[in-house]
């Protein structure tokens, strides 16, 4: 487990002076929190089941070496979001999670000489849905909207060598390095995306890249889009050849532990 209740908070809990509790969520991609009138929550940590676990996909090829990257339908689900939205904050965590795969032999081709010969292999390949636990420190007063989803995609919009500035020294960082990175890229539907800049987008005119797009953020999250952004775990499993959008297996599950503290907020807490 890689969270545990801050120390306040559990003093505050044994003194009676908050509730703890948790909220389970899972399946579809949007989810709300309710907190009371009078009232806030601090969420200290969550446990993510990703979706995708139980889905099990199978094909053959010619060549061990032949094996690269995993079936796009599979693929959807190595990059999971889980975001919360205060009303005030934004607060947005990325995943990766891992695809297990193996090969099994299955028929090599007697009729060609040894040095020759070919052999076929099944592949399996299957979501590891281990669940993930994070520590996190949300404070909210009011309802706390989460959204999960999937990436598939990203774009790269420009590519540059980074300059020397007084926050991108040479040397220390990428800063006069010749070679070039990502400064932009969009996340999200083609007419609207979230703009993700690099190195940042204050004092973007330093950097010598341009003008700041619009939708411009410092931070890499997807927003929602069916086909280059976030994209609902439901829809995806109910695109396979066989649906599987009511297994449980297959849905995420996410449950927040949090604390709810049954007064109006004292001070900003984060």
């Amino acid at each position: 487990m890689s969270w545990q209740i801050p120390t306040q908070i559990e003093q505050d809990i044994i003194a009676g002076k908050a509730t703890y509790r948790t909220f389970q969520t899972g399946n579809g991609g949007q989810s709300i929190l309710p907190v009371p009138a009078n009232a806030y929550v601090v969420i200290f940590g969550y446990d993510f089941s990703p979706a995708g676990g139980g889905v099990l996909r199978y094909s053959n090829i010619a060549s061990s070496s032949a094996f690269s990257q995993t079936y796009d339908g599979i693929r959807w689900f190595e990059t999971q979001q889980i975001s919360f939205y205060t009303g005030t904050d934004f607060y947005p965590f990325i995943h990766h999670v891992n695809v297990k795969s193996n090969l099994t032999p299955l028929i090599t081709d007697q009729s060609v000489p040894d040095a020759v010969s070919v052999t076929t292999y099944r592949v399996a390949e299957e979501i590891d849905s281990t669940p993930i636990a994070r520590q996190v420190y949300i404070t909210s007063t009011n309802d706390v909207t989460i959204t999960h989803g999937l990436i598939l995609n990203s774009t790269t919009i420009s590519q540059n060598a980074i300059p020397v500035t007084n926050r991108t020294p040479s040397g220390l960082t990428f800063g006069g390095d010749p070679q070039t990175m990502n400064t932009q890229t969009n996340f999200g539907n083609a007419v609207n995306p979230l703009q993700f800049m690099q190195p940042s987008p204050k004092d973007y005119q330093d950097f010598g890249f341009g003008l700041l797009p619009n939708n411009a953020d410092g931070q890499s999250f997807a927003t929602p889009s069916a086909a280059n952004g976030l994209a609902p775990s439901s829809t995806r499993l109910s695109a396979f050849s066989v649906p599987v959008q009511n297994a449980a297996a297959s849905n995420y599950f996410l449950c927040l532990h949090y604390a709810l503290y049954s007064k109006p907020i004292p001070e900003t807490r984060g």
